[in-house]
């Protein structure tokens, strides 16, 4: 008899990670690859990060903490908050997680229930709806154009409810894929609507501090029933030590905690300690976003000349979101073949927009320039 499978797991698969898994075989069929297919900095931890790590090493016993983070990392945060964007947020609200994955599972399960309804912008971070749906929490895309910057908007969140309740709202600013963002007018027209509709809403927030114009605007500071998700993976260039954070709203402190002892004890001990060193560090950090923005620039004047030239507008975080409908109505096939072809990786739009994503493809200009220049050498000289 066959043993039982739960359907929990039945998920799609995170498609730019196949990409990744292609490129990985090409190199190491000794092949050049030229890597624009993943949102992770080139760069490593900064420097003074590295040293915390290694004095914590020598010196602490890394065990457990407390499942909300530790005081010292809580409190820096909580001063970051008031130096970028003169809000102030109590530290008791913050929340240390595993990576921004880990806040958004305990986010999602201290605010839904199973089979409530939460709204989501497309295109859209593929991980969102599948954690949802993993969760019994239903994902409603909400088929954003590029009138509005690929942005939920009231008018979506009102056609939406045409077909029931939605309980909650996801907002990313930047965003991923589109690189879009939300000024201070739109996010609180857009948060005032909520509050007045009884949606929670989820703001995502990892991009902040990769802005190529004017700073993003936090919700943390236009208002307090928002869950704010914050991450060391992108700005502070900590992919692998796996922390984040969340800014909780008074009435779901309680069940994030609860749910983190239970799900995770607490995040992972010498990334805590590590991360503390990170808000001293921003010299090295602006000297990374300065490189993306010459890398941006880069791109927007040279991926027209290969062909790429319908781009959504980029105020942030590391990519830029084409339109290729004019050359394939398959962009898995299209982003394959630019593989094979020239060793350029690209996701297809797939990942991010499961009804329309096969006519857009997503770029990452999060790698050295040197990369991202050889790359568009490379696809400028592509026939396909």
């Amino acid at each position: 008899m066959a043993l039982k499978v739960g359907r929990r797991g039945a998920i799609p698969a995170f498609l730019v990670m196949e990409v990744m898994r292609a490129a990985a075989l090409r190199e190491r069929e000794g092949k050049a690859v030229y890597h624009l297919e993943v949102g992770q900095p080139g760069t490593s931890a900064p420097r003074g990060v590295i040293e915390a790590a290694h004095k914590a090493l020598d010196g602490d016993r890394i065990g457990y903490t407390v499942a909300l983070g530790i005081p010292e990392l809580r409190a820096a945060i909580a001063t970051d908050y008031a130096d970028r964007y003169g809000i102030k947020v109590p530290e008791d609200r913050i929340v240390v997680t595993t990576g921004s994955s880990g806040g958004f599972i305990l986010s999602f399960l201290a605010a839904f229930d199973p089979g409530d309804r939460v709204a989501l912008a497309a295109p859209g971070y593929p991980c969102y709806r599948h954690i949802l749906s993993a969760l019994g929490i239903d994902p409603v895309m909400l088929p954003a154009q590029a009138e509005d910057r690929f942005q939920p908007t009231p008018a979506l969140l009102e056609k939406a409810m045409e077909d029931g309740p939605i309980d909650g709202l996801i907002v990313a600013s930047p965003s991923n894929p589109a690189g879009t963002m939300l000024g201070r007018e739109a996010l609180t027209a857009l948060l005032d609507y909520c509050r007045d509709k009884g949606i929670r809403v989820i703001s995502d927030e990892i991009y902040h501090g990769i802005t190529f114009g004017e700073p993003a605007v936090s919700a943390a500071g236009l208002d307090s029933g928002v869950v704010v998700v914050n991450s060391f993976s992108k700005y502070f260039s900590m992919t692998g030590w796996r922390l984040g954070w969340l800014v909780v709203p008074e009435d779901m402190l309680r069940a994030v905690e609860c749910l983190a002892q239970n799900l995770f004890i607490s995040p992972p001990t010498l990334s805590q300690i590590a991360a503390v060193a990170a808000f001293d560090c921003h010299d090295e950090l602006q000297a990374n976003l300065a490189r993306y923005g010459a890398n941006r620039e880069f791109l927007l004047a040279e991926l027209p000349k290969a062909g790429f030239s319908d781009l959504a507008p980029s105020d942030g975080a590391f990519y830029l979101y084409a339109d290729v409908g004019t050359r394939t109505n398959d962009s898995r096939d299209f982003c394959a073949r630019i593989l094979n072809e020239t060793g350029v990786a690209i996701t297809s739009g797939l990942d991010f927009d499961a009804d329309r994503g096969n006519r857009t493809v997503r770029f990452s200009f999060a790698g050295s320039t040197e990369e991202i220049e050889a790359a568009a050498e490379a696809l400028k000289n592509w026939g396909g």
